[in-house]
């Protein structure tokens, strides 16, 4: 079976930008300031060009993946007539103002750029007219991607106009020897079925945990569980007419009160994911369960180290959920825009996209990559061997169609960052910390 090497995207996906560069990744990286600009070629054969040569640049976030799995050399190699460059900026929040500057200007874009999953809606919304139908390109299937995937990218009148490279299926982590000590299982199987089909049950274990008398905390964060619980509903923050529905929507309450749950019954470890004091929680073992994407298997890996081995496994989530994915779109200002829509489709087509997961971690898009034997195959050793290829997959195509709204990411993180942790790190009630959330969520949005 293959062992999937998995590394974090800094950067990338991760839900809070306060902290964090999705994580995804796909993920969000470790709080490095904010880098300047750096131009790369896409290997070594990259050089500057050359006579005769098509030079396509690609402009993303953080340590993308692309180019660290070597696809960018690879499609050099098979294609000797381009050149792939390659221009980076550390951080989703300052990266992403500046693709939307100059998607306004038509100047200064390079021919792909990414965009983190929290962001494709407002592109999709107000900039399709500027980018490439990448659906209409020569080796585009719809089908081979997931359709809820497919969907955050495509306009209501059915341009696509941005390509899913990854998403983030999320199991839950759990530490073997904690739940032993408590008296629960430890089986993966045994485990997902404590919980199968209900957050509440996820509290239910806890407050189960807890009464042992002999674990630590339960999770991590009440916001870590916020977080994994409105990721499993396809209404969050936003209706299908854009509309901002998160003060009456009762997925958006469920999600509140269980993870205030967490933190008011004593569950939590009252960590803010991303800090220093997390990070050290993960080598101290001080917490028992986190919501985890296939791509932070990696970042628990190195957090615990080495004493971690064996002692982490990771089981199915009450309902599927997502936390993290990027797209790449095709401006169509860009010099190149016809070669460049060409390399999108093959740097996300189902073969890369399992090469990328094998080599970086980060999960297909593609759900027809599910069967190839990289993703089929991957087994993780530090988690016990455990099967995350078919643990994630089977995530993977249970998460409902999404809406994605175009402030997600400013609802979720003053959600998290302004109201729950008042309620986790404070001792505020979970009316307070609402209200606080509330507050800070208008102001942003100028409500």
């Amino acid at each position: 079976m293959r062992r999937t090497v998995f590394s974090r995207r800094p950067g990338g996906s991760p839900r809070r930008m306060v902290a964090l560069a999705t994580v995804a990744a796909l993920g969000t990286g470790l709080l490095a300031g904010c880098a300047a600009d750096k131009e790369e070629p896409g290997g070594s054969s990259g050089g500057g060009g050359g006579k005769g040569k098509t030079t396509i640049t690609v402009g993303v976030f953080g340590a993308f993946g692309l180019k660290e799995a070597g696809l960018y050399d690879e499609y050099m190699k098979a294609n000797p007539d381009v050149v792939i460059k390659q221009t980076s900026i550390e951080r989703n929040e300052n990266y992403y103002p500046q693709l939307l500057t100059h998607l306004g200007s038509g100047s200064g874009l390079a021919d792909i750029q990414a965009v983190e999953v929290n962001n494709i809606a407002e592109i999709t919304r107000t900039q399709a007219d500027k980018l490439v139908d990448l659906g209409k390109t020569e080796g585009v299937t719809k089908d081979a991607f997931l359709p809820w995937k497919w969907a955050q990218a495509t306009t209501e009148d059915g341009r696509t106009v941005g390509l899913g490279t990854d998403i983030g299926p999320q199991g839950i982590c759990y530490r073997k020897d904690l739940f032993k000590a408590a008296g629960l299982p430890t089986d993966r199987e045994a485990v997902g079925k404590l919980w199968a089909g209900d957050w509440q049950k996820y509290l239910d274990v806890g407050k189960q945990y807890k009464a042992s008398g002999k674990g630590k905390a339960f999770v991590d964060s009440a916001s870590g569980v916020m977080a994994a619980v409105t990721g499993s509903s396809a209404k969050r923050f936003y209706d299908e007419d854009g509309k901002v529905i998160y003060k009456t929507n009762p997925a958006v309450k469920e999600a509140w009160d269980i993870a205030a749950a967490f933190a008011t019954e004593g569950l939590s470890g009252k960590l803010q994911q991303f800090t220093p004091a997390w990070d050290q929680g993960f080598s101290n073992g001080n917490f028992a369960t986190i919501s985890c994407p296939a791509w932070m298997l990696g970042y628990i890996q190195d957090k615990a180290g080495e004493k971690g081995k064996d002692k982490w496994d990771v089981a199915q989530a009450p309902r599927p959920s997502n936390w993290g994915g990027s797209f790449l779109i095709v401006p169509s200002a860009g010099k190149h825009k016809d070669e460049a829509a060409k390399l999108a489709a093959w740097l996300t087509a189902p073969e890369q996209q399992a090469k990328l997961f094998e080599k970086r971690g980060s999960f297909p898009s593609a759900k027809t990559a599910y069967d190839l034997p990289a993703v089929a195959g991957a087994k993780h050793e530090y988690f016990a061997n455990a099967p995350i290829g078919e643990i994630f997959a089977k995530a993977a195509e249970g998460i409902p169609v999404t809406i994605v709204g175009p402030k997600d990411l400013v609802i979720a993180q003053n959600m998290a960052d302004v109201g729950m942790l008042q309620v986790d790190q404070k001792g505020k009630s979970s009316a307070e910390g609402w209200k606080a959330a509330v507050k800070a969520i208008d102001n942003a949005l100028d409500q």
